[in-house]
């Protein structure tokens, strides 16, 4: 059982990347949103993979994302410190649109009715101030909850985050006297001060921890049926996999799988090239997503949103916009052209799939263009109707008195602009310059649009990566185990400060030594180290990172650089000698990195001759070259106007731009003079 598989359930494709030694086999087919499963198996078995001939299978899905923004989790029963209850629903004190008179706050996963309070209470510095009352759980807590016929219990306490031992005995009581019912505790979670984002990330995940336990049981049930014996994980939103059994305990790290593979599995090919500084664009049938790469490193975020809640969770700092091929074109109440946020997704999918899609979609658009070939899409194994996609977009050309092709390019234009504003997100407004990165695009539609992104950024690089339209899937194989420990310590940065950190980092440690172990994992790991830094009287942080090999050498004063450094990157400006600066908190990530990364290559297919073909710009109609990818070896090299045609995705290569295909079969496209 040699063979890797790495399996990714997009919204609108699962695709599928299998390597056995030298070997790489690729398939995309359609997901199934109602059961992603169904497609994960059809992918197998639409590349003639046995399951029993599996050593390592990787998976990344939405499901987590789906039950949230679907609101189709466990019922949820919210246990918190007494005189807290409201805290799901009081929130905090912004108002996200100022100028809508009808704005309402996010509506938590948990309904009023069901959040609950004990009596107990814990300080800030861990010590008890009131003891648990268990006798006042066993008498009404536990009748009201079992009456609820709850699914799963969130128990979010005040002071849990410096002393957990209230809720793992209220978890205990809880468990015996209601089997069955999920317990999840903000103590394994997140060990972070701030309530109303610590109560947010517990209750999302109790909300999705059924719904994921259900599916890994439906996959791995049907998996081990087929005959699979392999190793079994799952894709994490910090870019690590941890095996599935890990997932069952914490499943809201799996929120954001998918986008996070894709830039792992940027980084490591890109990385094969020489490549450090990068930007990645993942644009797939529904959403695209970038992120910065600094040094072969993607910043991670301590906190991100789904459906305007917080998770506090680490995630790979990944913005995204609704901008995929599924993305519908229409029309907004004063008449301007839109693209995106709603998206035809798989089904009904874009009109030229004659799946039932009625309304125009960037896919259509692009084959309305030329930019995708009816004949070439998917190699030729799924048929899509040009005429289908002239005939939706044809109502909106005549409304804006313009000719299908020319509305057609600028829906393509205006999705564009969308994405130029999410990379100036994460680059421009973090104090990064664009220009000084290569842009890294993939997914299905990525690659068709990257040099004109590029040309509105000033970007004069790009690299598009082998099979981009599956990289994804790849970025699984490519990803290490990782896990990640959180605490909140909030002290000064005087001459106590680094026996301090050397404090919180060797209890950070143990914990996680204690779940790699339990996990299986065992061998050589890397220990990576980030603090929340403010100056006093600040309300928010900034992330300084600490490098683990020079933690012995730590000073009041390196501490106090670092900080400065690190303001002035994201505010510019620094911090001077005599401005308090204290640290809250700490974030430990232990990763066991693979033994050997598998290989990745161009799936080129049967040799096709080069020809042309007409691809229709704003400016007018462009005669371009079309150039197979099964025609290319290293050294290959194509002249703009060109479409390099490949199985998963093709890329769009306009004039004043050149083309070179390197010895790791990385694409690298260089704007010319």
């Amino acid at each position: 059982m040699t063979m890797r598989v790495g399996i990714e359930v997009g919204g609108t494709f699962t695709d599928l990347v299998a390597v056995e030694g030298e070997s790489v086999r690729i398939v995309k087919v359609p997901s199934t949103p109602k059961s992603p499963d169904i497609g994960a198996l059809a992918s197998l078995k639409a590349a003639g993979i046995s399951p029993g001939q599996v050593g390592d299978l990787v998976h990344g899905s939405t499901v987590a994302t789906n039950a949230v923004l679907e609101r189709k989790g466990a019922r949820v029963a919210f246990v918190t410190t007494r005189g807290f209850r409201d805290i799901l629903m009081i929130q905090r004190h912004d108002r996200r649109r100022v100028y809508d008179l009808h704005y309402a706050k996010p509506a938590p996963v948990v309904r009023r009715r069901d959040c609950f309070e004990v009596g107990e209470r814990i300080g800030p510095e861990g010590i008890v101030v009131a003891p648990l009352d268990e006798r006042d759980v066993v008498a009404n807590l536990v009748p009201q909850l079992q009456r609820g016929q709850y699914g799963a219990v969130a128990i979010c306490l005040l002071g849990a985050y410096a002393n957990a031992t209230h809720e793992e005995a209220l978890r205990e009581l809880l468990q015996r006297s209601l089997p069955g019912v999920f317990v999840t505790c903000s103590s394994d979670v997140i060990r972070e001060f701030r309530e109303f984002e610590r109560a947010s990330t517990t209750s999302l995940a109790a909300f999705v921890q059924p719904v994921i336990d259900r599916y890994l049981d439906r996959l791995s049930g049907a998996l081990e049926t087929s005959g699979f014996k392999g190793r079994f994980s799952l894709m994490q939103s910090n870019g690590g996999r941890l095996p599935a059994s890990g997932m069952r305990r914490n499943a809201i790290t799996a929120l954001f799988s998918g986008p996070a593979a894709g830039v792992v599995g940027a980084i490591r090919q890109a990385g094969r090239s020489g490549f450090g500084n990068l930007i990645t664009f993942d644009m797939g049938g529904t959403s695209t997503d970038v992120c910065l790469i600094a040094g072969g490193r993607a910043n991670v975020a301590a906190e991100t949103e789904i459906d305007g809640l917080p998770v506090r969770t680490p995630v790979l700092d990944i913005v995204t916009v609704g901008a995929g091929g599924g993305s519908i074109v229409w029309v907004d109440d004063g008449g301007m052209l839109r693209v995106g946020p709603e998206s035809a997704g798989a089904d009904p999918g874009p009109a030229c799939y004659g799946l039932g899609g009625k309304r125009p979609t960037l896919t259509d658009a692009h084959l309305i263009r030329g930019t995708i070939r009816a004949e070439g899409f998917l190699g030729g194994g799924m048929k899509i109707d040009r005429d289908a996609a002239y005939a939706v977009f044809k109502p909106l050309a005549e409304q804006f008195e313009r000719s299908v092709e020319d509305l057609a390019a600028s829906a393509i234009r205006l999705a564009n602009a969308n994405i130029v504003r999410a990379i100036q997100l994460v680059s421009t407004e973090r104090g990064r310059d664009p220009r000084d990165y290569a842009l890294v695009p993939f997914g299905g539609a990525g690659p068709l649009v990257a040099a004109q992104i590029a040309e509105d950024l000033g970007i004069d690089t790009i690299l598009v990566p082998p099979n981009p339209g599956v990289l994804s899937a790849y970025g699984l194989l490519a990803a290490d185990y990782t896990k990640v420990e959180s605490a909140t310590r909030r002290f000064p940065v005087d001459d106590e400060a680094p026996a301090k950190v050397h404090r919180a980092f060797h209890e950070m440690r143990e914990r996680l030594a204690m779940h790699f172990k339990e996990l299986g994992l065992d061998g050589p790991v890397q220990l990576t180290l980030s603090a929340d830094m403010r100056f006093v009287g600040q309300a928010f942080e900034v992330t300084v990172d600490l490098p683990v090999e020079r933690l012995d050498s730590l000073t009041a004063a390196s501490l106090h650089h670092a900080f400065g450094e690190e303001h002035q990157r994201v505010f510019f400006h620094g911090a001077a000698a005599d401005r308090k600066v204290e640290i809250v908190s700490f974030r430990l990530a232990m990763a066991r990195p693979l033994d050997n990364l598998p290989p990745f290559r161009e799936v080129r297919g049967e040799a096709k001759a080069p020809g042309r073909l007409r691809v229709l710009e704003t400016t007018g109609e462009l005669d371009c070259a079309l150039v197979p990818s099964s025609a290319l070896k290293a050294g290959s090299t194509v002249e703009g106007a060109a479409l390099v045609e490949g199985y998963s995705s093709s890329s769009y290569i306009p004039p004043r731009w050149r083309a070179q295909l390197d010895a790791h079969d990385n694409l690298v496209v260089r704007a010319q003079k």
